[in-house]
């Protein structure tokens, strides 16, 4: 690991020790109080997450964990009252960023670890490695894999940084199927019952026929799983499916849906051919996660039955998930990478909702390459087109799991009423948005719910 990763991972570390010892020292309570009730941005041209221009210089009042107030006039503040004042300079004011593809539990894990490391040194890596999302501006994720409970629980009851965690529990897998992290040599489960350690810890399931999805999809649900996540199809990081295979059948897809609705909230299904989609839009899946693979007649399918495609900018470069060279995984990362343009251009000519997500995995560099994932939008959209991807329309995505949503409110726009997620840009990311690339230089602020977790604008 060099330097600058090593100094990256150091500053969360004492961030999370400083705030677990206030917590036990003095009390959540105390923690809270050093926040002001209010925090006034002076002078900020506001990206509102739904447009593609600045507005003129403008001022918002934050109140406890809302909007209170944008105006193009001065807002007076009552002096006396406990009133942060924030110097915009001119700078951007936009909503925080959204990755609606996480997996903030074995993100910057390497697989390795994943199957042999203790399991408490995993969720502190984990939990340490959240910090540094929140201040590269990601102020909300939809984990769509791995067991982030815990992790959820301590960022909102302010133990430790992070960001906002839509969670989905582990991800639910046919035997054989792409969450099946077993080995040959672990078959026949008739005969080796003991859970492999992926299962044992939370970051899969595996489940079979209609009852076992009932049992598992519940399961999750008591957990607290805003959404399910089903595996419908091959994937590159495991070992045993091809990528052109289908998993489960229709029967066991509905049974998981009727068990989400029931919850008043969705499934989603990691899925890349038309075959495996098709079957996921019958059943009444509402989000892909994927979709690389994906033809025209089926592309053109998910904008007339308004279904999310949670697309990924999947490509051969540097942020390439991570496989042996020569492997059937490698071989697998490439023909998806190679179809990622192709889903882009046909997801847009289509109309298709397309959230943007960054789905890293197995991936020790990742501390350094969150930041990099939007700006490669730029590829299919313009800078605005995709910030509004990676804000608002990200956050109609969070919005579907209905009253299972664990944040009540308006996410991804700077508008009176709306939570006040919020990031101060040195520059206009609307024009270029590769400033996002440096959040240490470029975000000045990182507000979530109100508070002030960075603020370098008097340095």
């Amino acid at each position: 690991m060099n330097q600058s990763t090593e100094k990256k991972e150091i500053t969360p570390l004492l961030h999370l020790s400083l705030t677990l010892g206030l917590a036990l020292l003095a009390g959540h309570a105390f923690a809270q109080t050093a926040q002001p009730s209010a925090v006034l941005f002076q002078n900020v041209r506001i990206f509102d997450g739904t447009g593609g221009a600045l507005s003129a210089p403008s001022n918002v009042l934050v109140r406890d964990n809302k909007i209170e107030k944008i105006s193009a006039a001065p807002i007076v503040v009552d002096r006396a009252a406990n009133t942060q004042i924030i110097q915009g300079g001119g700078r951007t004011l936009m909503p925080g960023l959204i990755d609606a593809h996480a997996h903030l539990t074995f993100n910057t894990t390497p697989i390795v670890f994943a199957a042999t490391a203790d399991p408490n040194y995993l969720q502190i890596r984990s939990t340490v490695h959240a910090g540094s999302i929140l201040l590269d501006g990601f102020t909300s994720v939809r984990d769509v894999s791995g067991p982030s409970f815990g992790m959820k629980r301590a960022i909102d009851e302010g133990l430790m940084p992070g960001p906002r965690i839509w969670p989905s529990g582990p991800m639910i897998s046919q035997t054989s199927g792409h969450a099946d992290n077993r080995n040959v040599g672990d078959l026949p489960s008739t005969v080796n019952t003991f859970p492999q350690p992926g299962v044992r810890y939370g970051y899969n399931a595996i489940a079979d026929g209609v009852s076992e999805m009932h049992k598992v999809v519940r399961e999750n649900l008591m957990h607290g799983a805003s959404q399910i996540k089903l595996a419908l199809g091959g994937g590159v990081s495991s070992n045993f499916d091809p990528i052109d295979v289908a998993e489960y059948t229709k029967e066991e897809v509905v049974a998981a849906v009727a068990d989400a609705d029931n919850w008043g909230t969705y499934v989603t299904v990691h899925a890349y051919t038309p075959k495996a989609v098709r079957l996921a839009v019958d059943a009444g899946v509402k989000s892909i996660e994927h979709g690389q693979l994906l033809d025209e007649p089926t592309i053109k399918l998910l904008a007339e039955r308004g279904i999310w495609l949670s697309l990924q900018p999947f490509l051969e470069d540097e942020d390439a998930i991570p496989t042996a060279p020569g492997s059937d995984n490698e071989r697998k990362y490439k023909q998806v990478a190679e179809g990622t343009d192709r889903a882009y251009k046909l997801a847009k000519q289509y109309r298709v909702k397309t959230a943007f997500g960054t789905d890293i995995q197995f991936n020790p560099k990742a501390i350094e390459r969150q930041s990099f994932y939007l700006p490669k939008l730029i590829k299919w959209y313009t800078p605005a087109e995709a910030l509004k991807m990676a804000t608002s329309t990200n956050a109609e995505l969070l919005a579907l799991s209905g009253p299972r949503n664990p944040y009540p409110g308006k996410l991804g726009v700077v508008e009176e009423g709306a939570l006040a997620d919020l990031l101060l840009v040195d520059g206009d990311p609307t024009a270029n948005i590769k400033l996002l690339e440096d959040p240490a230089k470029n975000l000045l602020v990182v507000m979530k719910d109100g508070k002030v977790y960075k603020n370098t604008t008097s340095k």
